[in-house]
């Protein structure tokens, strides 16, 4: 049997020849591509975990802008970063990115390290990153596995069995590391991310255009669509909470999250979770007491927002009310500001509050 049958895949020099040359002809101009900055690079990546490659760019461009290097991200207030990163959604990549750039200047004089060991130990920084970083941006033979790689990979070998169990990834990372090795290893990892991207796709993939197509087993079998193998996912648990418009004086009262969990570190209309079935009304009533000590006046109701967490579905109810005077007895949130009616707009906001305010803006 000839070493390109589909139950034998190619060596992968032959492998490697293909999807390069591909790679070459075919790549998206992407503003990171036009690049060997590893900070750059690594900023890249970091924004490009869970989200969309149209999304990062003018987020990437505008917070290299802003914090250039690692030393000027170090120095900069987290909450001005999580300004920069607010839209991106999973704010803990920006918290690590402060955090790591921290370290790079204090261990490795300002310079994004090569060596992916030393890259694995910064904060936020996993095996995919590191590989990413050091392949695209130090030419260093380091394999990376992403969501685009598994699919590729699993349908090339046919690999059946649940795509994240140990042994699949175990074989994965290996498949990986087999094929980075030999010249421009960067390009070989961004040419893999860049296949499972554009043809390899989840659905109705582009199997004729593929570089790899007379080496696939899945191709081979009909079997693309198949694979990977994935659990089945969790239906979204919905939860509802309540937020408020709270007026004092021509001012606005505006609360930060805490630093850790969920939207961490992120300004937000006053209010909370409510329980099963609670009257909204009631909820922000009990809320206001327990976590600001007071008892809003004139509330009204304004509408309500939708959006989706992960596992989670959140229906927010949103509300107009007044504060009477006297102290704010915070619990719960890390701080709290009283800002003008535009005030929010230079803070950090998650997606949920942001809806929140498109909404009081447009309500008469």
């Amino acid at each position: 049997m000839s070493d390109t049958s589909p139950t034998k895949p190619a060596k992968p020099a032959t492998l490697r020849r293909a999807i390069l040359a591909w790679y070459h002809a075919n790549r998206r101009d992407l503003p990171w591509r036009r690049t060997d900055d590893a900070y750059a690079i690594w900023i890249s990546e970091a924004m490009l975990q869970q989200t969309r490659v149209e999304t990062v760019i003018p987020y990437w461009e505008r917070f290299l802008a802003r914090v250039p290097d690692p030393t000027a991200l170090a120095t900069a207030d987290v909450d001005d970063v999580l300004g920069l990163w607010a839209g991106l959604g999973y704010y803990s990549r920006a918290r690590n990115l402060h955090r790591a750039a921290q370290e790079i200047v204090e261990r490795h004089g300002g310079n994004v390290p090569d060596d992916v060991d030393d890259l694995l130990a910064l904060p936020g920084v996993g095996r995919y990153t590191a590989g990413a970083v050091a392949s695209i941006a130090f030419d260093k033979p380091a394999p990376l596995v992403d969501g685009n790689v598994e699919r590729v990979l699993t349908r090339l070998y046919g690999i059946d069995g649940e795509v994240k169990s140990v042994p699949v990834q175990r074989r994965l990372w290996d498949e990986a590391a087999a094929l980075v090795e030999g010249e421009e290893p960067g390009a070989l990892n961004q040419a893999l991310m860049e296949l499972g991207a554009t043809l390899c796709t989840p659905r109705a993939p582009r199997c004729l255009a593929c570089p790899w197509t007379k080496h696939c087993r899945a191709h081979a079998e009909g079997r693309e669509e198949a694979l990977p193998v994935k659990k089945r996912a969790r239906a979204a648990k919905r939860v509802a909470a309540a937020g408020v418009w709270l007026e004092r004086d021509g001012k606005v009262l505006a609360v930060q999250r805490p630093k850790e969990g969920l939207l961490g570190g992120l300004w937000e209309l006053p209010g909370g979770d409510l329980d099963a079935k609670e009257d909204p009304v009631a909820g922000l009533a009990r809320q206001l007491e327990a976590r600001l000590g007071i008892e809003a006046r004139d509330v009204a109701a304004v509408g309500s927002v939708e959006h989706l967490f992960t596992h989670r579905r959140l229906t927010l109810h949103v509300f107009r009310a007044t504060a009477p005077p006297g102290r704010i007895r915070r619990v719960g949130w890390d701080a709290h500001r009283w800002v003008s009616s535009t005030g929010f707009e230079g803070l950090a906001l998650g997606g949920p509050t942001r809806k929140a305010l498109e909404l009081l803006a447009g309500a008469p």
